[in-house]
């Protein structure tokens, strides 16, 4: 975990700059207006990597963060976040929707659009943010999901998931066992989002969504196996090769080289840590369904742009 900001170790004079630097690191560009700017302007911010997403919490005095247009013309990543007040109670507005974010309620921001966010006086936001890439999910799904959140049957689960998250990952930071939980975590979340849209039966996007969660999850788990082919995935969910290939197309990706990345991250991730540095890295390539060496180098030096040997020595967590 990393302590972004305490202002009780710094001056009352230099706390809104501190916080507007802090925040600006750990999510995209926005206004920040402190409800009383000449009072009692407190805050702490933490933040954890889980690899490519993160968690980051915020708890203070009463703030508003304004992202306009001109905000998202400066650009950031494109990302979005799914946020439970964990203190008090706020105030969203995104796309025209107005919506009141009690203790213990969700809400899901897209950082790629303008939006406004308040609370008055104590309060604290935990936010999970995650690239829009990773979700793997279309635009007409996440909005629709994003008006239906309570109505997922994951939604309170989802909500315990992310309120324990901080006491458990922290003792995790930068092992492979963080990395496992953030791409856990964001499966729960493209599971949260494809349910809720589901339930809106003229949402024609949602059934695939939901179909292509389950292959991707299943694929996932037998990522070791040299057999999974795309006939065996097709054979296990029911469905036909062409439209096996068809779901993998409308989310852009291509079915053989989505399994080739996954695998390759898997590796990428042993070969970095201490706790496989007595493995060769032929076993860790066979253990993730590379069963020539060479073509385990070559696939990985495209994907990393450097050998896997070179990557375990750059690499290596100490």
């Amino acid at each position: 975990m990393a302590v972004l900001l305490d202002t009780a170790v710094l001056p009352k004079q230099d706390r809104a700059e501190a916080f507007y630097a802090a925040m600006m690191s750990a999510s995209v560009p926005s206004r920040v207006e402190h409800e009383d700017p000449s009072g009692d302007v407190h805050a702490r911010m933490d933040f954890w990597r889980l690899g490519t997403p993160d968690l980051f919490r915020n708890e203070g005095s009463g703030i508003r963060l304004v992202r306009t247009p001109k905000h998202v013309r400066i650009g950031g990543p494109e990302r979005l976040a799914l946020a439970v007040q964990v203190i008090g109670s706020g105030v969203f507005s995104q796309g025209g929707v107005d919506q009141r974010v009690r203790t213990g309620e969700l809400m899901l921001v897209d950082l790629t659009a303008p939006y406004d966010f308040a609370w008055s006086g104590r309060g604290a936001s935990l936010a999970f943010q995650i690239d829009y890439d990773d979700l793997e999910l279309s635009v007409e799904t996440i909005r629709t999901a994003a008006r239906r959140l309570p109505s997922s049957p994951l939604y309170d689960l989802m909500l315990h998931h992310l309120t324990v998250l901080p006491g458990i990952i922290s003792s995790l930071q930068g092992t492979e066992s963080a990395d496992l939980v953030g791409t856990a975590t964001t499966q729960l979340v493209r599971a949260l989002l494809t349910s809720a849209a589901d339930n809106d039966v003229q949402h024609p996007h949602a059934m695939a969504d939901v179909l292509f969660t389950r292959i991707t999850w299943y694929a996932r788990q037998h990522l070791a196996d040299p057999d999974l082919t795309p006939t065996r995935i097709a054979a296990a969910h029911n469905i036909s090769l062409r439209y096996l290939y068809k779901l993998f197309a409308e989310q852009h990706l291509s079915l053989e080289q989505w399994l080739i990345t996954e695998r390759l991250k898997g590796a990428a991730r042993q070969l970095a840590d201490p706790a496989y540095r007595h493995r060769s890295i032929a076993a860790i390539a066979a253990g993730w369904g590379f069963l020539d060496p060479g073509h385990f180098t070559r696939r990985f030096r495209k994907a990393h742009g450097m050998t896997p040997q070179e990557w375990r020595r750059t690499t290596h967590r100490p």
